[in-house]
């Protein structure tokens, strides 16, 4: 279904991320994988993603807090394969605790790798999508960018910006086949929910049982995690034809939570 399209997913060394990439390149894309980790276990993905369907997988280091870097990464991709088709903004790094407690450097660090950095990624990678004819936009944001949760003021103001900027950019290029849209996961088991769960714990002076029953999976109907392989499947939907008229969305895969 991609065949020859090229993707660039940022924070895609592991959980959503590199779920994403899997599914993507099983459809056939090219993938520019990016994020932190172990090189010897990142160099492991990228072969095992190329074995997927034979597609070119290369890794990029750049980093979500520096714009330039962000931009040379779009820039690489542009010449290195002469197209950038898709981009997964998906970066993202998390802080629990009560606002008078933040620290100013984890404000600032949240905002700039879970929002600022999207921005960055659009910015430089809009010009080639409309030389192209088209592209496709897809921003990770989160139950939390529709609606709020204490304890993370940092993390639900990036995701409510996120939203924002999908609406943003979907109307900016509504008229050159692109596409801008998304994607409202709730709870998903990754090491970053295992990660909330032991700070909400602690911030709420709670047990971790207590918090994934009654705070983490309280707010889904389903009682039910999102899977990494459902948001996979999204995305390779909105990537699709099927998918070319829709844009400005925020799709939740929430298990219902926001629709309480």
């Amino acid at each position: 279904m991609l065949k020859d399209k090229t993707a660039i997913i940022t924070g895609s060394t592991s959980g959503i991320g590199l779920a994403i990439a899997r599914s993507l390149a099983k459809a056939g894309a090219h993938i520019v994988v990016n994020g932190l980790g172990d090189p010897v276990q990142i160099d492991k993905e990228c072969q095992n993603l190329s074995a997927l369907s034979g597609s070119k997988v290369v890794y990029d280091p750049a980093d979500m807090t520096q714009p330039a870097q962000i931009a040379q990464m779009v820039h690489k991709t542009h010449q290195n394969w002469g197209r950038v088709d898709i981009i997964v903004n998906n970066a993202g790094i998390q802080f629990v605790s009560p606002v008078e407690d933040f620290p100013p450097e984890k404000w600032d660090a949240i905002l700039a790798i879970n929002l600022s950095s999207a921005f960055h990624t659009i910015r430089t990678a809009v010009p080639y999508m409309k030389s192209a004819g088209g592209g496709r936009i897809i921003n990770l944001a989160s139950a939390h960018a529709l609606v709020a949760s204490p304890y993370k003021s940092a993390y639900v103001a990036a995701k409510h910006g996120m939203a924002g900027l999908t609406k943003s950019i979907a109307l900016e290029v509504a008229q050159h086949n692109i596409t801008c849209n998304a994607i409202c996961p709730g709870y998903v088991k990754t090491a970053l929910v295992d990660n909330q769960i032991t700070q909400t714990a602690q911030a709420r002076g709670l047990s971790e049982e207590d918090v994934i029953k009654n705070v983490i999976l309280g707010a889904q109907p389903t009682k039910k995690f999102t899977t990494v392989e459902q948001i996979g499947a999204l995305c390779v939907f909105l990537c699709s034809d099927s998918a070319d008229n829709i844009t400005g969305t925020m799709l939740p895969i929430d298990g219902g939570w926001t629709a309480q």
